[in-house]
C-alpha cells in the first residue's frame, strides 16, 4: 500500500503536486484541515508500505512513525518544522530542515531538481515566504502579472486550510489536491477554474471582515488579536496573521480566535525582520508547535489566555 500524508495548507497541498506530478503513484491520500498534523496515527502501516510524509511535525508523529518503520514500511519524510530527534533508521529518508526561510515544498523543489518549479513557487507564496518565492521564481519565465497570479493562488490555497472542521472550509484539502493536480499548471488553474473564482471570492469577503479588526493589546513590538467564533473568523485567522506580519514587519503577531468550547485558537508570526522564536513560544503550551517563523497552538484553554499574553509579549519586547 502506498499512502500520501500532507498537511492541508498550501505548503503541503503543493509539495505533494510537485512529486506526485514527477513521480506519479496511486496512493491513499490522508490530510485535513491545517491544524490536523496527527495524520501517521490515522494509518496502519505495514511490511512493504511506502509512506510519504509532508509538512507535518516529525515531533508530533514520532510514536506512529517508530511503529511505521518498525513494522517495516518505507518513509520520505519532507518538513521544516522542529523534528526533535530524527530517528536512525535504514527505511527512513528524511529531508528536515528549520530555516525560517524554507518551506517543505522548496525542500521538494530542491529534491527534484526544479522539475515543477511553478507549484514550489506557489506554495512558497501560500506559506508566507514571500522573498523565497520570489527567489525561486527567478527560474520560471513568467511575467510580473503571472506571478502575482501564483501568490494569490497560493494565498488562496493556504487560506481555505484554516478552520477547525472541514465543515468551515471551501474545499476539503484533498479534494482540492484533486482539482489542483487535474491542472496542467498553477496558471492554467488560474485562468480556467472555477473553483479558483470560488476561493477568491471567499477570500476577498472573508479578509473584508477582518478590516475592521482592532488589536486587544499593541505595542511597537508586538500585537494580540482576537477573532470571534464565526467561520469567516476561523477561515481567516492564518493569512490574516501573515498579513499583519507583512505590513508589520518590525512587531511580533498572535491572532486567538475563540472556539465552540470558548478556548483560543491561536496563530502566532515572529517578526518579519527576526523570524525567531514562535514555536518556542507556543510549545510553552499543550497543543501548541510549529517552527521558529510561524507557530500556533491548537487549544489554549480561556484560563491560559494572561499567562499566554504575557509570555508572547515577554518573548518580543526584548528583541
Amino acid at each position: 500500500m502506498n499512502y500520501d500524508l500532507f498537511n492541508g495548507d498550501a505548503d503541503g497541498i503543493c509539495a505533494l503536486l510537485q512529486l506526485r506530478k514527477a513521480e506519479p503513484r496511486n496512493a491513499q491520500l490522508v490530510t485535513g484541515v491545517k491544524r490536523d498534523i496527527n495524520l501517521l496515527d490515522g494509518i496502519t502501516a505495514a511490511a512493504g508500505d511506502h509512506i510519504t510524509v509532508l509538512d507535518v511535525s516529525m515531533d508530533k508523529n514520532k510514536s506512529a512513525l517508530l511503529a511505521a518503520l518498525d513494522a517495516g514500511a518505507q518513509v520520505f519524510y519532507v518538513d521544516h518544522h522542529k523534528p526533535g530527534d530524527i530517528p536512525d533508521h535504514p527505511l527512513l529518508n528524511a529531508i528536515i530542515n528549520e530555516s525560517p526561510d524554507v518551506c517543505t515544498a522548496a525542500l521538494v523543489n530542491g529534491h527534484l531538481q526544479g522539475a515543477h518549479l511553478d507549484w514550489a513557487v506557489t506554495g512558497a507564496f501560500g506559506d508566507n515566504l514571500k522573498d523565497t518565492a520570489r527567489a525561486l521564481a527567478k527560474g520560471l519565465e513568467i511575467s510580473n502579472a503571472d506571478l502575482a497570479l501564483l501568490e494569490d493562488l497560493g494565498t488562496y490555497i493556504n487560506y481555505n486550510g484554516y478552520g477547525p472542521t472541514l465543515e468551515d472550509l471551501h474545499f476539503d484539502p484533498k479534494d482540492l489536491y484533486l482539482k489542483l493536480y487535474d491542472a496542467p499548471g498553477p496558471l492554467d488553474f488560474v485562468a480556467h477554474s472555477p473553483d479558483f473564482t470560488r476561493l477568491s471570492e471567499g477570500y476577498k469577503a472573508d479578509m473584508a471582515m477582518a478590516s475592521a479588526l482592532q488589536p486587544e493589546q499593541a505595542s511597537p513590538a508586538t500585537a494580540l488579536y482576537i477573532l470571534p467564533n464565526e467561520a469567516w473568523a476561523r477561515r481567516v485567522s492564518g493569512v490574516y496573521s501573515n498579513d499583519l506580519a507583512t505590513d508589520n514587519p518590525q512587531r511580533a503577531h498572535a491572532v486567538l480566535t475563540v472556539k465552540d468550547n470558548g478556548n483560543y485558537l491561536v496563530s502566532v508570526r515572529a517578526p518579519m525582520t527576526n523570524k525567531q522564536g514562535a514555536a518556542d513560544l507556543c510549545m510553552q503550551f499543550p497543543t501548541g508547535g510549529g517552527r521558529a517563523g510561524a507557530a500556533g497552538i491548537n487549544d489554549l484553554p480561556a484560563t491560559s489566555l494572561q499567562a499566554f499574553a504575557e509570555a508572547f509579549q515577554a518573548a518580543y519586547s526584548g528583541r
